[in-house]
């Protein structure tokens, strides 16, 4: 691994960490973020089954 991943790995991470604290500000419930993930991850996976079915 080199310096440039590393890098890259902590900018990441710290993203991350800034995206979760500004998700978290709005103080939505562990089942409300429970649904949300399951249906963002229902859309990505439709879409990457329609992109499969057509290239």
């Amino acid at each position: 691994m080199n310096d440039g991943a590393i890098v890259s790995i902590v900018a990441l991470v710290g993203w991350l960490v800034l995206a979760l604290g500004a998700y978290r500000s709005h103080r939505i419930n562990a089942s409300r973020t429970v649904r949300m993930a399951l249906i963002w991850l229902c859309i990505f996976t439709g879409i990457a089954l329609v992109f499969g079915m057509v290239i």
